[in-house]
């Protein structure tokens, strides 16, 4: 019986079961009895869309794509499901097939939104209807047309992912640039915990690790492991430091304050090693910690 090679199945899109895996994996398993296929690019709709472990919605989500985020789709499945990854870290997951977007995104310049929480509006008043939650990360397109002034708002015509009309204020899409990673973290204290999430609407620690290089214009991969593995090892930690635990992980304020997205407390929150009950838990399990290299 052939068995898989230890690929990272968080990295590498294969699936034992099915032995179906992307084309970029031939060579590295078995021609027989493998079906290769080839990624077709998608992208995330209007909305967040949840990769699942399994093509059921009972199943553990594993990450989320942001509204307009690049993905690939691997294959299609009875009952509305699709095996996707998604473009930055190029982490597989089920998702539903009607959330997905296909075909060129409308054209323009493309705009990041980089306020950690915000909404898109049918027209150009707080008043109007709103079409769209959206959340640092999320892509839009520019329309073609002139900046409108309200009561000194000023509002940005854009396509949504699905080529929608909306307005946004300019404001969301004005970064602030963090100081480091630390300061971006903190401005998520007191965001839900959500396994799988890496949005300001609910997210997990690595999602907030993730987040907050993201910030700085760094790119980390999704799970706790994997960014240890990427960072530098540091005997003495400095601020913005990852902090790591097994299955957890955590931005340093300094050589002993933490800011982590946790299920103790479900939401994110600061805690000092060896302080407190959880503090003291988290400094016993502690595995070490991680910079980004020089």
């Amino acid at each position: 019986m052939l068995t898989a090679p230890p690929l990272d199945p968080r990295t590498h899109a294969f699936d034992p079961v099915t032995r179906l895996a992307a084309a970029e994996l031939r060579g590295l398993l078995p021609d027989e009895g493998w079906h290769f296929v080839t990624p077709r690019p998608a992208r995330a709709g209007n909305a967040r869309v949840s990769l699942r472990a399994r093509p059921d919605l009972d199943a553990a989500q594993v990450t989320e794509a942001l509204p307009g985020e690049a993905l690939e789709v691997l294959t299609e499945r009875e009952g509305g499901w699709a095996w996707v990854r998604t473009g930055h870290d190029r982490y597989p997951g089920w998702a539903r097939g009607d959330s997905l977007l296909t075909g060129r995104r409308p054209g323009g310049e493309e705009l990041r939104v980089t306020a950690l929480r915000a909404h898109a509006f049918a027209g150009p008043r707080v008043s109007r209807p709103i079409v769209a939650e959206l959340c640092a990360g999320a892509r839009l397109t520019r329309v073609p047309g002139e900046v409108e002034t309200e009561d000194g708002r000023r509002w940005v015509p854009v396509f949504l992912p699905d080529g929608t009309g909306a307005w946004v204020q300019e404001v969301i899409l004005s970064p602030t640039p963090p100081a480091d990673a630390a300061e971006f973290a903190l401005r998520l204290l007191e965001t839900p915990y959500v396994w799988g999430g890496r949005s300001a609407w609910g997210l997990d620690c690595s999602g907030l690790t993730q987040l907050a290089y993201w910030a700085l214009g760094l790119s980390l991969p999704r799970d706790a492991d994997q960014q240890q593995e990427a960072l530098q090892p540091v005997q003495t930690p400095q601020r913005g430091d990852l902090v790591f635990f097994p299955g957890h992980v955590g931005v340093m304020l300094d050589a002993r304050r933490l800011v982590h997205a946790n299920a103790t407390h479900m939401r994110v929150t600061v805690e000092t090693l060896g302080e407190g009950e959880y503090g003291t838990r988290l400094e016993r399990a502690l595995t070490g910690f991680g910079r980004w290299p020089a």
